[in-house]
């Protein structure tokens, strides 16, 4: 009788334990393990099926729940036919980040899994760049104890060793990091998602923002955004400062009745609302979220402690008459100096490397409503131009050439 009891006990240990070992949803959350079950049921290749349940049953337990958030939010695009391989290195290195870094365990669960572990921002080639950003990127951030400060080196660092620059001559606006790195340039949208890329890899909460169209009707920007201390700031490769880059004013000109040039952030839960993306309108499959209100709130108090400089001069540089005004490799750095009617400097800067976004100038600022003179540095030496400041009327595009 003690012989049957023992070995019954026994076998309801065994039965147990493998049904732990089957559950792909132990130690998930409820509702995340029901809205990944549901998307996993819903895939019609039963094949794709059976290897998404035996990636998640084969995924440390520890980690599960963030590859059971990611399966249950994944693009449309995604679900039937993502690398799983991919996919399983990209968790396992986001939860490295997770255990290395102070800042990382810091976050609320919620934000880590969307805006830390997602393998991918917009609709760019899916590929595996986690493994390479943190071999690269960890040696410059290891002993840092803040995210201000590791956000800090990383904005400073990444155009040195990813080598890459801005160029309209790039083969896609949607480039992954690989794809940018191979020809060493880049739009906008690829090196924000270099930059995305770059500040996940480090465990920092990063998304895309953006907008279709400016209000001018010059053309669209994409751009990173980064959260520190609960709280979301827009930055851009090449531009260090936080809330505080060229393009400010034209998103706090946002006209939030015209969804064209509204401001929107990327998101890889499903919000109700799609990202655009002006290089693939038709496609709907990236979730986004509407920020424009905080651009606008942002650019307002930029312009109060703008407005106190004086009127504002925007000035562009290109090599010869002939240059083609659209080509980012047309344009030259030069030093620009802005003289008032008594020949006093009185505001300076270099004009706009080909390296940077082709909707960012140099802005002079005039103090008063008057006539000044515009000196600059060309290929046979300093020229002068005069311009002429009406009170509350911006001088919009002051052409200047090399040669």
């Amino acid at each position: 009788m003690m012989k049957n009891t023992v070995f019954t006990f026994m076998a309801a240990g065994v039965i147990a334990f493998v049904a732990s070992c089957s559950n792909p949803y132990k130690g998930v959350d409820p509702q995340i393990a029901d809205v990944a079950a549901s998307r996993i049921g819903n895939v019609p290749n039963e094949a794709r099926r059976d290897s998404l349940i035996d990636l998640l049953k084969a995924t440390p337990e520890q980690q599960r729940e963030g590859m059971a958030y990611l399966i249950a939010y994944m693009p449309a695009c995604d679900i039937e036919t993502l690398n799983l391989d991919m996919l399983k290195e990209n968790v396992a290195y986001g939860y490295k980040a997770l255990e290395t870094f102070p800042w990382t365990q810091a976050l609320d669960k919620e934000i880590f899994y969307n805006e830390v572990l997602p393998y991918a921002s917009m609709d760019e080639t899916r590929e595996n760049w986690r493994p390479g950003f943190f071999d690269m990127l960890y040696p410059l951030v290891k002993d840092l104890t803040t995210a201000e400060q590791a956000i800090d080196t990383i904005n400073k660092s990444l155009r040195d060793l990813v080598k890459v620059e801005y160029n309209t001559k790039r083969k896609k606006p949607n480039q992954s990091p690989s794809e940018s790195m191979e020809i060493n340039m880049a739009s906008c949208s690829g090196l924000s998602i270099l930059l995305t890329d770059a500040f996940r890899a480090m465990g920092i909460p990063s998304r895309i923002a953006g907008t279709p169209m400016w209000v001018t009707m010059e053309g669209n920007h994409n751009w990173s955004e980064v959260m520190l201390n609960g709280r979301w700031y827009f930055t851009e490769y090449m531009f260090n400062k936080l809330d505080d880059c060229w393009f400010i004013g034209k998103a706090g000109m946002a006209d939030k009745s015209k969804p064209i040039h509204c401001i929107y952030a990327t998101s890889y839960r499903p919000t109700g609302l799609n990202f655009p993306m002006v290089w693939n309108p038709k496609d709907t499959c990236i979730a986004g979220v509407d920020v424009t209100d905080r651009y606008i709130e942002v650019a307002r108090k930029l312009a109060d402690e703008a407005a106190k400089k004086g009127t504002p001069i925007k000035v562009r540089m290109y090599r010869n008459k002939r240059s083609d005004l659209s080509s980012s490799e047309e344009r030259v750095i030069s030093d620009v100096k802005l003289y008032d009617a008594a020949g006093k400097a009185v505001s300076e800067g270099k004009t706009v490397s080909p390296r940077s976004d082709m909707n960012y100038y140099l802005t002079l600022y005039a103090p008063v409503p008057g006539t000044y003179k515009i000196e600059y540095v060309t290929a046979s030496g300093v020229k002068t131009m005069p311009v002429k400041v009406l009170a509350g009327k911006p001088v919009d595009d002051v052409l200047l050439f090399w040669e």
